[in-house]
């Protein structure tokens, strides 16, 4: 399997380029190794693809930053199109291209049958799902080709026309000078033919609504940016093209007790004063069951503890994350008569003023004010 190039190398930019560098540049190479300039040139054919490769990753901000944090690695699961044909690559660039951009100068294009759109979907799971993997089922309503009219949207036994707008070839071309514009036909949407006679099953369209079921398999790590993609699994296309994909986006749901940070998870676990003082050995939860911790005498709290390697697994597969476990100090609410001679013991020991037991804050409050009320020095 061949090494990807790094795709600032590809475009031929530093890495620190504007996005506009990256579209102009990326606008030159097209332009350069297009097929259509370089007829039967395999390897212009390659370089053209490597570019749209390295555009769609580095012109996205989000895909741009996992790019520069882990290389291609980072770009699994990131919905990364994968691109069949130059078609393909100037229809997912149209917004850098227009209309025109090629048409000027390479004149009006046939696109024969088009590839089915791709789907998007969501799909929730926990985090124990998230953690272990697995697999769940995806329903969803997806269009097929009409039994009828095997997709071609014509009454059986009649076949579509021509447009005659356009006269079959899917686009209309303006001249401007020196140059000629080709756009999408509005009459056909670019397809080309024209349905006079419909079908009855599908009223035309060539299409039917149909309810799958789509096993999709869950990988351990999954996080909320995670996209799987299931090829020809997404809408039809015209007859004889493929069809799009399925692209699945996980989302994972909130947990009760742990909050995932990247592949940490971390947790906040209550402990007593005397715990925290003393020290102790306690269980505390992890998604693989309960696991010993220690408390260190002397444990403040807000402070962090961790337990390597129970977090979660990395995507890719390179090992897990920690569990960080925060530690939250408990004061009780009410005590004992016992409890409360202790801790007054325990703060005389320490030379701490804490208030009488029978003499509340706001009898200290009355008396202070009553203070403050009475004159300084008596008249004589």
């Amino acid at each position: 399997m061949a090494t990807k190039r790094d795709f600032y190398e590809v475009l031929g930019i530093a890495r620190s380029a504007s996005f506009e560098e990256i579209k102009k540049t990326y606008r030159q190479l097209a332009l350069k190794f297009h097929p259509d300039r370089n007829p039967g040139d395999a390897e212009a054919e390659r370089r053209f693809k490597e570019a749209a490769e390295a555009y769609e990753v580095l012109s996205d901000q989000e895909k741009r930053q996992r790019y520069d944090r882990y290389g291609h690695a980072g770009l699994e699961g990131a919905g990364v199109h994968d691109f069949r044909n130059s078609d393909d690559i100037m229809e997912a660039f149209s917004d850098i291209f227009g209309g025109g951009l090629f048409g000027d100068i390479f004149g009006p294009r046939r696109r024969g049958p088009r590839p089915g759109q791709d789907i998007q979907k969501v799909l929730e799971i926990d985090l124990a799902e998230a953690a272990r993997g697995a697999t769940k089922t995806l329903e969803f309503v997806r269009q097929e080709l009409c039994g009828q009219c095997q997709g071609t949207g014509a009454r059986r036994g009649t076949a579509p026309t021509a447009c005659h707008y356009c006269g079959g070839s899917g686009q209309t071309v303006q001249t401007r000078g020196f140059f000629q514009v080709a756009s999408t036909c509005p009459a056909c949407g670019g397809a080309g033919l024209r349905v006079t006679d419909p079908c009855q099953e599908c009223r035309g369209v060539g299409r039917v609504g149909k309810m799958v079921s789509q096993p999709v398999d869950v990988p351990p790590g999954a996080d909320n940016n995670t996209i799987i993609q299931y090829r020809n699994q997404g809408e039809p296309g015209d007859p004889g093209a493929p069809r799009g994909n399925l692209r699945v986006h996980f989302r994972v749901r909130k947990h009760s007790l742990f909050e995932r940070r990247n592949n940490d998870l971390h947790v906040q676990m209550p402990i007593s004063y005397p715990q925290a003082a003393l020290g102790a050995d306690l269980e505390v939860p992890t998604l693989d069951g309960k696991e010993k911790l220690t408390i260190p005498r002397g444990t403040q709290g807000g402070d962090v503890l961790r337990l390597r390697g129970r977090g979660m697994p990395d995507i890719n597969g390179r090992g897990r994350g920690d569990q960080l476990i925060e530690v939250v100090v408990e004061v009780p609410k009410r005590l004992t008569p016992r409890q409360e001679e202790l801790l007054r013991e325990l703060a005389d020991l320490e030379h701490d003023d804490v208030m009488p037991k029978r003499r509340g804050f706001f009898e200290k409050l009355r008396d202070y004010f009553t203070e403050e009320a009475e004159p300084a020095d008596s008249p004589s």
